[in-house]
């Protein structure tokens, strides 16, 4: 069983993945885990499933459920302007072809979700970096917005869907809304929750040598880059809600299946975060649009059959899935930046539901690896 699948995977070592890590539950049973290659490619060390990974965007997922625990006990509202709760953002400005001029719309809590809210992803702007000197790196979550909300938007708010530090504000929205960090909500009321031991938004420095190797790939091979988060780890004591997640396949799988099994989160909640939410407009910039919607922090269904999961991926590889239709959750893991296989792994849930759901569609699925990403698999 899944032969077709563990070649797919096995084809990643080719182009130049140091290894990876599969698991996928089916009606809460683990019927595959998968691993080959390296987790530490220069001491000829093997995956060997307890590897603890930084999983960059992968922590969206679990910020956007902490946020919509506390939507479920009406602490605020989708509709609720963000400046009601964080007065930094109250009059905000955007970046125009004829300078930058004061916003005409208000973010809303729902625009934080939706990623169109007008932020950029740029984590070295220069309010940012004046947090970073004025803090001497340590950037706390609150302090990093205040300096953020000095930043012009690109857009005005709703106007369009961009990739942005949407996420990292949720994150702060948390804190004001719990009156807790977001790092101690998060363990308190998912990561002790669920089990997840290996798990952390805020790890201490001392213990960065349980994290595995992290590699870049350049100039055609997987580089080690240290093993601290890249980029978007702002200051020492910043919780990024976007980027900031640390956790191991282990972990993550029981969150997924948690959450398809409403343990964490309301069916009415899963439902909303798994509805499509962009309009036409909005879709204009959107990645996936021919796949998948956009939901509450999640890709999701847009009608298409063949997609008819939610998830995301991370910056390094890390992947997820989950169909509540067919109660199917997958987690893919690998620690490589910039990875040759970043595109080839949204391809990922297609084999799985062509092995367990829809064994017609596998021709189909070829076909579509050779036209999206000209990738020619044979078996």
């Amino acid at each position: 069983m899944f032969e077709k699948l563990k070649k797919f995977c096995d084809s990643f070592l080719e182009l130049g993945v140091p290894g990876f890590d599969l698991v996928i539950y089916k009606d809460g049973e683990c019927i595959l885990r998968y691993m080959n290659g390296y987790s530490d490619v220069e001491n000829n060390v093997k995956m060997n499933g307890n590897e603890r990974y930084n999983i960059y965007s992968c922590s969206k997922v679990i910020t956007c459920t902490a946020a919509l625990q506390l939507l479920e006990k009406r602490l605020f509202s989708l509709e609720d302007k963000l400046s009601d709760y964080m007065p930094e953002f109250n009059e905000m400005t955007v970046k125009t072809d004829d300078g930058v001029i004061k916003a005409k719309n208000q973010i809303l809590i729902k625009h934080l979700f939706e990623m169109t809210a007008g932020f950029s992803y740029n984590c070295c702007s220069p309010q940012l970096k004046r947090c970073v000197d004025e803090t001497v790196g340590k950037c706390p979550t609150s302090e990093v917005m205040k300096c953020l909300a000095k930043e012009p938007l690109l857009f005005e708010p709703g106007d369009r869907w961009e990739y942005s530090l949407c996420h990292d504000v949720l994150a702060a929205l948390v804190e004001v809304v719990s009156g807790e960090k977001f790092e101690n909500y998060v363990k308190k009321n998912i990561f002790e929750v669920v089990g997840m031991k290996d798990s952390t938004f805020m790890l201490p420095e001392a213990e960065i040598e349980t994290i595995a190797p992290q590699y870049r790939f350049e100039d055609g091979k997987a580089v080690n880059i240290g093993k601290h988060i890249s980029n978007y780890k702002i200051g020492t004591e910043y919780a990024s809600g976007g980027a900031g997640g640390i956790s191991t396949v282990d972990d993550y799988i029981k969150f997924l299946e948690c959450l398809r099994t409403y343990k964490l989160l309301k069916p009415e909640t899963v439902k909303l975060m798994m509805t499509d939410r962009l309009t036409d407009e909005q879709k204009g910039t959107y990645w996936t649009k021919d796949t998948h919607g956009y939901g509450l922090g999640v890709r999701c269904p847009n009608g298409d059959k063949k997609y008819i999961d939610f998830g995301w991926g991370g910056a390094a590889g890390a992947y997820l899935a989950v169909d509540t239709q067919n109660a199917i959750s997958i987690y893919f893991a690998t620690h490589l930046l910039s990875s040759p296989a970043q595109g080839l792994r949204s391809m990922l849930y297609r084999f799985v539901k062509a092995e367990l759901i829809d064994n017609n569609d596998f021709e189909d699925l070829l076909k579509s690896l050779k036209e999206l990403y000209d990738y020619n698999l044979t078996y």
